[in-house]
């Protein structure tokens, strides 16, 4: 049953220790609040965390070192009881990563093993170009092979405008308008869909993802709900992640609508996102250029000329200050967690000073 979630050699030979001890691997395929559901040899069996994992992870203040919808892991399983205890995380090969959109120093793994991301956003008046430009930048950097979904394109008065503008910053990434109410597009989305593969549909509430997860599945798997009419955005539908295999073999993945986004770790990403721009840089006179009064700036000369917009100018600026405010931000974390554990390993080597001075 495992291989038809995408199980791999790679992930037999991760696992190759963990079968020594007695454990199976599970694909998480359901994560609602601490409980899992994972996909084993024995079908699938209602999971928690060992409270080992639990309190590594803690001690060391990783949490996204904690599975996540997508994740292989090693589980004692007890499948006379239809449950598993998760006692470790396999390796991953990509994951799609955030930074919690209430506070800088929580890491959101949204998904992992992920091979493509579809980025999903309505063509309605909710639709932003920064947004998507922030979802292309973490797509990119999470591994998986980014594609833009514009959905609702039978509400749409001018679908071509808001095709052009998502283009224009796709770099690379296929740009598909689509209708699940029409069906116009959903054939050559569907295209993309691979048996084996997992894909994660990324995107604000409202713009669409449950509907085309039941459009490809062809039941009514997720729920949905419409979008208010003073301000186009949507009600959150999907409250949990789960990863649910298609008729035609792919692996598909609906997330809660995220409108806010924090990058982590995405320079590499940024990079990608911003091609055209990081192009302009190379070609300053001067390698470490600031793009202001310095003679021969690429970059001044393509704004100046309208070659490049100053609103996407202005928006790989702001990801650039927010990667480097996060970068700064995660040192002055590490260094604290890095005194705590000191203190606590400290403490303990005191305690047991005095218990062995205590022993007769």
């Amino acid at each position: 049953m495992i291989n038809l979630y995408g199980w791999s050699d790679r992930d037999g030979q991760a696992f190759a220790p963990y079968e020594a001890q007695g454990y199976v691997p599970g694909r998480v395929v359901v994560q609602q609040r601490g409980l899992y559901t994972l996909v084993t040899v024995h079908g699938e069996l209602r999971a928690q965390l060992a409270g080992r994992l639990v309190h590594e992870v803690q001690e060391g203040g990783r949490d996204g070192d904690l599975p996540v919808v997508g994740d292989w892991v090693a589980a004692a399983a007890r499948p006379e009881e239809g449950s598993a205890t998760i006692q470790a995380l396999l390796p991953r090969r990509t994951a799609f990563v955030r930074k919690a959109a209430d506070t800088v120093q929580t890491v959101q793994v949204v998904a992992a093993n992920i091979d493509m991301a579809l980025l999903v956003a309505s063509m309605n008046a909710d639709f932003n170009v920064r947004r998507l430009e922030r979802y292309l930048a973490t797509a990119w950097q999470s591994g998986a092979r980014p594609v833009i979904v514009l959905t609702k394109a039978d509400l749409c008065d001018r679908p071509d405008e808001v095709v052009a503008a998502a283009e224009a910053v796709a770099f690379g990434a296929p740009v598909l308008a689509v209708s699940a109410m029409t069906g116009a597009g959903m054939a050559e989305l569907a295209a993309q869909l691979r048996p084996g593969e997992t894909c994660v549909l990324v995107g604000s509430s409202g713009a669409g993802k449950s509907t085309l997860v039941n459009a490809f599945a062809g039941a009514e798997l997720m729920a949905t709900a419409g979008i208010r009419e003073d301000d186009a955005r949507g009600r959150h539908t999907t409250t949990h992640r789960e990863l649910v295999r298609l008729p035609g073999g792919a692996l598909i993945l609906d997330t809660p609508g995220m409108r806010e986004f924090g990058l982590i770790d995405a320079e590499e990403g940024l990079g990608a996102a911003f091609d055209d721009i990081e192009a302009l840089e190379r070609d300053c006179r001067f390698s470490d250029c600031g793009h202001g009064n310095e003679p021969g700036c690429a970059v001044r000369a393509a704004l100046e000329s309208g070659q490049l917009d100053p609103d996407r100018w202005s928006s790989f600026q702001k990801l650039q200050r927010e990667l480097a405010h996060l970068d700064r931000k995660d040192d002055r974390v590490a260094r604290a967690a890095e005194k705590r554990r000191w203190i606590v390993r400290n403490k303990a080597y005191r305690a047991s000073l005095k218990n062995k001075n205590r022993d007769p």
